[in-house]
């Protein structure tokens, strides 16, 4: 019974923040006991003189103003220990960190976040990205202008197709070309479609993550709805490839938009119900209610995009700013909210539903008839019923699928308001088959690299909270450059913009080696 006694303390006397004064009776006597019945870990657990937590003195700021192992000597001694336990407030207990995630289940399992923490306040949060990275940049410059397309699909894997419109649109600016009007229809349409997919998955993902569950299994069913769309139009429910530099891949399939019409006049009902179980669900405005909450100047200083920014109070929107496709010809609202917070993005979010529905019905009802690419075969290939009866258009469409199209020398960059923000690309052309450069601007990354401003003096549990609200997608990110990496682009820069600029003006012979030797790399990430 002595034994279990003692093994049954081991854990109260680890947690003591003042341990028991030392006598030689209860000394010798714990460390008999311990000796007989575990090893030398557990021994000194057992052993009255062990301080599970000690209390060192330190500055305000939490810096250690003695030597940590000479007060440790002090503390040893009896005489001594009375005359630190007289002055308690002058001590704390060191701060200490945490790795939240990637095996939490909120950091959907590529985020790992080391948060310092005083007790359970957030003192300090460091995002370590690049889990997922991938290389995508650098594959695209050994793909031609089509194949690099689907690399966009796999970025942002819950939007789509508006990763593939925003390349397209860049390409389309290199070779000056203007797209049908009912390709731009159609784009448009599933452009809506594909906001209202992911912001079904943040916003029901974020109330799971908080612990509402029914909301996010009753979001799913309506997800399903809007893949079986995808499946329809481009023969994948996922990664879709319709979106393409000319146009769209093929046009609708006879039904489609009934379907999407039926689907429509009843998503308005999901919405409602989504919006009873938590707009007004006290837990869920407890838990969002000045959580997170960024200022519009905050949020332009951190390059906060999307509903990031609108919820501060900033009325940004592609859409409504520089409008591509048929965005201009479309009328919608843009939400914004008041407090900035997580529960105003929340609510914008919610209301971009129903926007998302008037754009999707404007689009029915507005959808023209004609071609959905462009007519000229030297970018877009022609129908397989040409192919079988002139023999030029089976050459247009044996190159486009082996060769590529070549794209003029120049740059440019290419913006949309993509679902969780601005999504970017800059495309750099040196008038052959492949991007000489290519960089993405992912929404998400300036985001994160914000959670260390937006979290501090919030509990650990509200980071979740936070991280819920960003709608987060680490497809998009690559893994940031060392010191190192980073002087040495910047020591090649110049160099490497010589050689540009000699290759657009043809004096720069090609070298056929030039794909296996690698090609200089002059854009800062």
């Amino acid at each position: 019974m002595t034994t279990l006694y003692r093994l049954a303390g081991h854990s109260a006397k680890r947690l003591c923040l003042r341990p028991a004064p030392i006598t030689a009776s209860t000394s010798t006597t714990a460390r008999t006991h311990a000796r007989a019945l575990t090893t030398t870990a557990l021994r000194r657990y057992a052993e009255p003189q062990y301080e599970g937590t000690r209390l060192i003195p330190t500055g305000p700021d939490f810096h250690q103003t003695d030597d940590i192992y000479g007060a440790s000597k002090l503390l040893e001694r009896g005489s001594a220990r009375k005359s630190l336990e007289g002055s308690v407030d002058d001590r704390k207990i060191r701060h200490y960190t945490v790795n939240f995630g990637p095996q939490h289940p909120a950091a959907h399992g590529v985020l790992r976040l080391i948060l310092e923490l005083n007790g359970e306040e957030i003192i300090r949060a460091d995002p370590h990205v690049g889990l997922l990275h991938r290389g995508t940049e650098k594959l695209c410059e050994y793909k031609t202008y089509l194949q690099a397309l689907p690399y966009f699909d796999r970025l942002d894997y819950v939007s789509m197709m508006t990763n593939e419109q925003c390349f397209a649109l860049a390409v389309e600016k290199l070779l000056n070309i203007e797209i049908p009007d009912r390709a731009k229809w159609i784009r448009t349409l599933f452009g809506e479609i594909t906001r209202v997919l992911n912001h079904l998955m943040s916003v029901l993902s974020h109330a799971m993550d908080v612990g509402a569950l029914t909301p996010f299994l009753w979001g799913f069913e309506e997800r399903e709805k809007l893949m079986e769309f995808y499946e329809r139009v481009s023969g994948a429910r996922l990664h879709a490839a319709y979106v393409r530099p000319g146009g769209v891949h093929q046009d609708i399939p006879i039904g489609l938009l009934d379907d999407i019409y039926q689907w429509a006049t009843q998503f308005g009902d999901r919405i409602d119900e989504t919006e009873e179980m938590l707009t007004d669900n006290r837990i869920w405005i407890e838990r969002l209610r000045g959580v997170g909450v960024v200022s519009a100047a905050e949020a332009l200083n951190l390059s906060f995009t999307g509903v990031m920014l609108r919820g501060s109070g900033v009325p940004w929107d592609i859409r409504k700013s520089a409008p591509y496709d048929a965005y201009g010809e479309v009328e919608f609202d843009v939400p914004v909210g008041v407090n900035g917070d997580c529960y105003d993005r929340y609510l914008c979010r919610m209301e971009e539903f129903r926007q998302s529905l008037r754009i999707i019905i404007q689009c029915l009802n507005k959808m023209p008839e004609g071609a959905v690419r462009v007519e000229d075969y030297k970018i877009s290939p022609p129908p397989r019923t040409a192919m079988k009866e002139n023999m030029e258009a089976l050459i247009h469409h044996f190159l486009l699928y082996t060769k590529g199209y070549a794209v003029p020398p120049g740059d440019t960059y290419s913006a949309i308001e993509a679902p969780k923000g601005e999504m970017g690309v800059y495309v750099v052309s040196d008038g052959s088959e492949r991007p000489y450069r290519v960089h993405i601007r992912a929404p998400g990354f300036a985001h994160l690299a914000g959670f260390d401003s937006i979290s501090r003096g919030h509990l650990l549990a509200d980071a979740v909270a936070v991280i819920g609200t960003m709608d987060l997608v680490f497809g998009k990110w690559l893994h940031a450059m060392s010191k190192k990496e980073r002087n040495a682009r910047r020591a090649n820069l110049m160099t490497n913009s010589i050689l540009l600029q000699a290759r657009l003006i043809g004096n720069l012979l090609e070298d056929p080696t030039e794909k296996e030797r690698g090609k200089p790399d002059f854009c800062l990430s």
